[in-house]
This record gives C-alpha cells, structure tokens and sequence, in this order.
C-alpha cells in the first residue's frame, strides 16, 4: 500500500461509533418475558434487603436485539487478530492457532467433563494429561512435569519454589535461610523479579556483555558470596541471542549450590532442535499459550507447565496423574489414577488439574506436526526472523552482530535524528495493516524493536512486513511529521497516553451525573 493511499483507508461504517449508552432510547427493551406462571412474591421476602440494589440500575442503556448485535458486530470488525494478519510481539510469539486443535477442545466427551468427575469417569481426560506430560519431558528433557500452572508467570512462580522447597530440604531451613539471593539477567523478563520476590529471594542482576550475552565473569564473582539460590535465565535470551556458554553457566551456579531456572518463553526457537535439559538446566516452565499454538490473549485462559529434572520432580505440585504399570491396575480400578501422596511437594497451585482445554489443544498440535514437524516449525522460526534481520539491516540500526534467533531486535538510533522514535514507527506500522511490534523491550536496548515473525508468516507476507518497514524508515526522513502523527488509518488518532496513565476514566457516566458530578 502506498503511504498516499493509507490516509484515504476508510469504511461505509461511520468511525464515530456511539457508545452503547449514547444509543439507548428510554423505553426500549430487546426482550419479552412470558407471563408468570406462579404466584408473585414480593422481593423482600427472596432476598433479605442488604442483599438488594438501591440504585434501580439507573443509567443502563435501553437498547433493542439489533441495536446491540450491530453495535458490538461492528466494533468486532474494527480489531485486529492473528486471523487477519501477523503479530510481529518480540517476546511474546503470537502464532497462528490451528482450527483443528480447536475443534479437538471442542470434543463434547472433553468439552462438558466436570472437574468433580471420578476418576472412573475421567479416564480419558486423565490420559490426554498425561500423554501430554510425557510429549514435554521428552521435548525439554526434564522428566518431572506438572500441567497445573495457569500462565507463564504462574509456572515462573512454581518452578522458583520449587528451587527453594528443594534448597530447604537439601540444606535444612536453618542453614538455607542463608541461601535466598536470586541471579537475573539485566534482559530478562520483568516477571522473573518478581516471581523471585513472591518467592522469598532477593534478587541481584547479572550484567550482558557488549555481545548481549550473560557476563560469565560477573556471574562467578556473585557466585562466589555462598548465598546463591539460583539463576533465572532466559535462553535464547531477550535480545533474540542464544547463550552460547548455557552448560558454562549452568556448571558455575551448580558449582555455587544454586539451581538454574530457564524461563521457556522463547521455546519457539528450541523446540525439536534442542533440550534445556541436556544443556544442565534444573527447572523450566513452558507457555502452552506460546509455543504450542494455544489460543494466546484476551485475559486467558492459558497453560504453563512446570518442568524440572528427577531430582526435583518430588517438590512438584499436587495431585499428579500416574498410570497403572499393567492395563487395568490392580482390583479392576482405573488405568490412570490421581495421586496426593508426595509429601515434599509443594502443594497445589491451581483448581483442579489445571486449564485443560490448552493442554488438549497442546497435545493436538505436538501429535499432528510429530518430531519432524515441531522441528520444522522451529527452523522456520528462526528462518523468518533471520530473513527480516536481513532485509532491514540497511534501514533500522541492529544493535548486536550475533546471529539472531526466533527473533530481532533493531533500534531507532537512525531514525531519532529526524526526531522519529521508536513509539511514531510503530504508530505508522499499523496504517501499513499490521501490528506493531514489541517496543522499548528489552530495556537494556535504547529504543529497542524486538520483532518475532514466527513460523506462521509466509514468505509473501514477511516481504510485505519489510516493505513497509523500509517505507516507514524512508518516510522518517523524507516526511517526518507524517510518521509522528500517525496512525492516520484508525478511527481514533492517537491517543494522549501520559494523561491516559495519570488521569485514566475508568468508568462510564451518565452526562446528567457527570455534570452534577
């Protein structure tokens, strides 16, 4: 699309959509409720009266069927989703969810099974959990797995503490009270210091080196204090880098008494290729939501499970999923059975077994590529994003030489000469149609873009992305004030986003009550 054209993007939809309050017409109802059919009793006498609302649910629009059905219809066809187009989100792998694992979720035997069911009932669902435990010790080469964590974070949170449920009983917790400093990269993830916190460590930061790799000298002088729990690392890292030295600084934290915990959000580059495992990482969680191709957004639901080597695998939570060693156990009983009995764990950490409808759509997605497949799928994912590394060389400034990995990080130091910074391009990105990238992270990279394509995009679209991200980069130059007030394709323009962090309206109100207000 050229940029002349991109201010002319409109719709026959006007783009001052009201709000479904400032469509409401008094005395307009969307429903008839058929007459009652039992004596009418007085609301008192159901419900006590501190129990009832004394507002009259006064200000809620009256709308008709349609006038709701239109209204949300459209705003739904205003919103961007992986359906439409890539997610370029650095750090976040936004791929595109195949609708046959979807339709696998929706199995009515799995879909309508209730969390209370019994085991006798469940056999089925119990299998599918373990199956799927089985499918990720062998892709991360960590034998203990549990599925119970309901994010990333969640599971990031669980394998620290199982680190410190480990370290306790190895040491006593009189001696390993001593023992409670967390190691963390400069580039990691912003949860990770605060799962550490959550968990009781205090945490000291590991510098990057020039290279955008962990300091190996740094990390042995730290190392050296006796009070090393453990180090959080991502890999590849934050800045799209595989640590090359991974089994050096796992030996230097072993050799310190730690334990070293990978954050799997970058698994995407790993997967079928390499184990952290084999690399002499201890714990490790995985984003179901991520790298298995599970629905990824919208508050949730989403799956983290915690892997972690035999030694640990007693600390994981509750209940596990065992399978009898002949077909039918003993007694005539279930084949798959859910076991409480493990005394060092470090107990439940979610309702049930966890979210099961990702970890169906996970095992679907493992089943149907099979060992060849997720390979496949992780080549192309550095593929792509080596490729855009490639192609916009010659425009963004690219702040590390090492070869990148699932993803690339450029900077805006080019562009910020003629006053355009990183958050004016991505602005500008989405009047090309696609969806800004991840930007100002990792924050040890000034004005950073941190693009990851993943292996859904192809060829075709990936030279699009390019071409407008040259074009962007042309446009900084040549017309400046057209990238800084951009976006010009969207209904709003952009938005004041100091004052809508400082002074956010968080609530609706009626005119006549924001007036007198």
């Amino acid at each position: 699309m050229r940029s002349t054209d991109i201010t002319k993007v409109t719709s026959h939809i006007s783009h001052n959509e009201a709000l479904i309050f400032e469509r409401s017409q008094t005395g307009r109802i969307g429903y008839r409720l058929p007459p009652l059919d039992v004596d009418e009793t007085a609301i008192d006498e159901i419900v006590p009266k501190k129990f009832q609302r004394d507002d009259d649910l006064e200000g809620l629009p009256e709308v008709s069927e349609v006038d709701v059905i239109r209204h949300f219809t459209r705003m739904s066809t205003w919103n961007y989703s992986i359906d439409l187009g890539m997610y370029p989100l650095g750090s976040c792998t936004m791929k595109y969810n195949s609708r046959l694992n979807e339709k696998v979720a929706r199995i009515p035997g799995f879909a309508n099974l209730h969390p209370l069911a019994d085991e006798k009932e469940a056999q089925g669902a119990l299998q599918i959990i373990y199956e799927l435990q089985h499918h990720l010790a062998e892709i991360t080469g960590l034998p203990g797995v549990s599925l119970q964590p309901a994010a990333g974070a969640h599971g990031e949170m669980t394998g620290v503490m199982i680190i410190r449920a480990y370290i306790d009983a190895r040491d006593g917790e009189g001696a390993s009270a001593n023992r409670r400093t967390m190691l963390i990269p400069d580039s990691a993830h912003g949860t990770n210091p605060a799962s550490a916190h959550l968990s009781g460590f205090s945490v000291k930061t590991i510098r990057s080196t020039a290279e955008g790799l962990t300091d190996l000298a740094h990390l042995r002088e730290i190392c050296s204090h006796g009070d090393v729990a453990g180090l959080m690392l991502t890999n590849p890292n934050t800045l799209g880098l595989f640590e090359r030295n991974i089994q050096e600084i796992c030996q230097i934290v072993h050799d310190a008494g730690g334990l070293v915990y990978m954050d799997g959000a970058n698994m995407n580059a790993l997967v079928g290729v390499a184990r952290p495992g084999d690399m002499g990482v201890d714990v490790i969680h995985l984003n179901l939501h991520k790298t298995f191709s599970t629905p990824h957004g919208g508050g949730g639901p989403g799956c983290g499970p915690c892997c972690s080597t035999a030694e640990l695998e007693p600390f994981l939570p509750v209940p596990r999923i065992v399978k009898s060693e002949s077909d039918v156990s003993p007694g005539g009983g279930a084949t798959f059975r859910v076991d409480f009995n493990y005394p060092q764990s470090i107990g439940r950490v979610k309702a049930f077994f966890g979210n099961y409808g990702m970890m169906l759509r996970a095992l679907a997605y493992i089943q149907t590529h099979g060992n060849d497949g997720l390979r496949e799928a992780t080549e192309a994912a550095v593929l792509n994003s080596r490729y855009i590394a490639h192609e916009l060389a010659s425009d963004y400034e690219k702040p590390f030489d090492a070869p990148s990995m699932h993803e690339v990080v450029f900077t805006d130091k080019r562009q910020s000469r003629k006053g355009v910074h990183t958050l004016d391009i991505a602005k500008r990105l989405i009047d090309y149609g696609f969806h800004p990238m991840t930007i100002y992270f990792p924050l040890i990279v000034q004005g950073a873009m941190l693009i990851e394509p993943t292996e859904s995009v192809g060829h075709q679209e990936l030279d699009q992305f390019v071409a407008a991200m040259r074009a962007i980069a042309r446009e900084a130059v040549d017309d400046p004030e057209l990238v800084l007030n951009a976006p010009h394709s969207t209904r709003i323009g952009r938005l004041d986003e100091a004052a809508a962090a400082r002074k956010p309206v968080l609530r609706w109100k009626p005119k006549q009550a924001a007036s007198a207000g």
